[in-house]
């Protein structure tokens, strides 16, 4: 239910994050700022786009669109747009009361925004990189391959204030995605009044959130997010506005950090290193693994039978240390997996325990050297061959890719005899398509769950989806996972369990290999309070947030 996302996982998901940069100097110097009420941020790269049917992140418009609802801690759906809901038994029927809010221009939020805005998402002329997630919605999958009109989709507006929506199926995380801004309304009289001009700036836009944007041309590198006077719940935010300035080169953001000019800003390695005893030191972990994918349709044949070995994969994961791998190689403070599905992702709805703990599964992800060899050499003589010549595809505008890729190089040359891995690093944008046309052996990915839900991760190696690019298929792994999708949909201790043994399925068959869980470490000012971080969906939550 998401898109595929390569190996680009330091920049993941549209988060906040400035250039790494590598300092010796305190960071301890008093923020100059005289307005408190200001927050100074930055960021990679410019806003791509701020019209929510063609985003392809909502790491910063999150605070300046709103849903139903809003992404609380701990992943939790707060108060949002709606001031009620209802849910029928089957769970097939959600009834949302909306509160009395308006658009930033002053114009009344009403039901029949919602209507208009799904509509013109999930039409496939509007090319919603996101469109997938209405999947389960009634009809959504049908209007997805042109088979039904867009105003078919299972929304309507019963008067004004009420929306009603239909599910062809119980979704079990659907409060938590009527969080996400995709969901959240368009006021159709302001699309229609700019035409191909709406979302292109900031001024061709009205906003439904806590902020609205100002200064945005589209291109440049700077912008703010002001209060929204008109927000429904203004009188909670205190941040009168956030700059945003994009930085490219990695010791400036540090140094503005150092200046007093940026309140937040993330570490490399090296920084880490200098800064991890600081105060100001923080990390905030996200709901992103990076992983091996294989090419189960390899156009090689005999690359074909040995990526279809089971033993073959299992002695590839259990060769890796991967305690070395995020301590040493990447240094970032990365967490090691214990399976597909990331740590602080979900938990058990009767117990409470995470996921990740109930999904591990003995040697499988573990560091076991003279156990790989075994499963080595066992699928060596079932291939009857003494020597294999592999091909690993990644991103090279990714920094974590050249150190990744020549340590399980080495590693492999070391732990497994006779394997040679040879590293194709090249520009994201051509890693993808490669991957996605099945031109790769082994491709160096990464994933970051939409919602906090393991169907997030789970979906991604069902049988012909279009995100499994490496065709991996195994009919028990898509039964328990489609019987999570349907029968057991609306019983969340039934539906927790198949999802415990779809992944520990996976993880026996290896037919992913998790490397990493992304934690990323930041200096943060000590004046500053009140942020809501998640390891998914909307990460940065700036509604309640202060600076001192």
């Amino acid at each position: 239910m998401r898109k595929f996302r390569s190996i680009l996982l330091v920049a993941v998901l549209g988060l906040v994050v400035i250039g790494l940069a590598a300092c010796q100097k305190s960071p301890a110097k008093k923020s100059t700022s005289s307005d408190k009420a200001v927050l100074n941020l930055s960021t990679t790269a410019p806003l791509d786009t701020i019209d929510i049917s063609k985003a392809t992140g909502y790491g910063q418009t999150g605070n300046v669109f709103e849903s139903f609802y809003r992404l609380g801690k701990n992943g939790k759906p707060t108060a949002g747009l709606a001031k009620s809901s209802q849910v029928s038994k089957d769970g097939k029927t959600w009834t949302f009361t909306l509160r009395n809010a308006k658009w930033s221009n002053g114009d009344k939020i009403t039901a029949q925004d919602f209507v208009y805005s799904w509509r013109r998402t999930v039409t496939p002329k509007t090319k919603s990189t996101y469109a997938y997630l209405f999947s389960g919605i009634k009809n959504a999958d049908q209007i997805a391959a042109g088979k039904v009109s867009p105003s078919k989709i299972g929304i309507k507006a019963l008067n004004n204030k009420t929306v009603q929506i239909q599910l062809d199926k119980p979704i079990a995380y659907f409060k938590v995605l009527m969080a996400y801004p995709l969901f959240g309304p368009q006021n159709q009289k302001v699309v229609d009044k700019y035409g191909k001009k709406y979302g292109t700036r900031s001024k061709y836009m009205v906003y439904s959130g806590p902020f609205k944007i100002q200064n945005w041309n589209g291109t440049g590198n700077k912008w703010q997010f002001v209060k929204n006077n008109q927000y429904w719940d203004k009188s909670v935010v205190k941040l009168k506005k956030i700059n945003y300035t994009v930085v490219e080169s990695p010791t400036t953001g540090l140094e503005l950090y150092q200046q007093g000019k940026l309140d937040l800003t993330p570490l490399s390695n090296t920084q880490i290193k200098n800064y991890k005893n600081n105060s100001q030191f923080k990390q905030y972990p996200y709901s992103v693994v990076g992983y091996l994918k294989y090419n189960f349709k390899d156009a090689n044949p005999t690359k074909r039978k040995i990526l279809n070995n089971r033993n073959i994969r299992l002695a590839m994961s259990l060769s890796i240390n991967r305690k070395q791998l995020t301590q040493k190689v990447l240094g970032d403070g990365s967490a090691t997996p214990t399976g597909f599905v990331a740590s602080d992702l979900a938990k058990n709805p009767k117990t409470g325990e995470d996921f990740s703990k109930e999904q591990a599964v003995p040697n499988t992800v573990d560091h076991n050297e003279k156990l790989a060899r075994q499963y080595w050499e066992r699928g060596l003589k079932q291939l009857g061959i003494k020597k294999v010549n592999l091909t690993i595809l990644g991103a090279n505008d990714d920094p974590t890719t050249s150190p990744i890729s020549q340590y399980l190089k080495a590693q492999f040359a070391k732990v497994l005899p006779g394997f040679t891995l040879n590293i194709r690093n090249i520009p994201s944008k051509a890693s993808n398509e490669q991957e996605l046309k099945g031109d790769f052996d082994i491709s160096l990915s990464g994933w970051g769950a939409d919602f906090n839900d393991p169907i997030s991760f789970l979906q991604i190696p069902l049988t012909g989806t279009s995100y499994n690019s490496g065709k991996y298929s195994n009919a028990k792994f898509d039964s328990l996972v489609k019987r999570a999708q349907n029968q057991d949909a609306n019983n969340p201790e039934k539906r927790w369990d198949d999802l415990v043994q779809a992944s520990r399925l996976f993880s026996k068959d290896q037919g992913m290999t998790p490397l990493y869980q992304q934690v990323t470490s930041y200096l943060q000012k000590p004046g500053l309070k009140g942020v809501i971080h998640n390891t998914a969906g909307t990460q940065w939550n700036y509604k309640y947030a202060t600076v001192k």
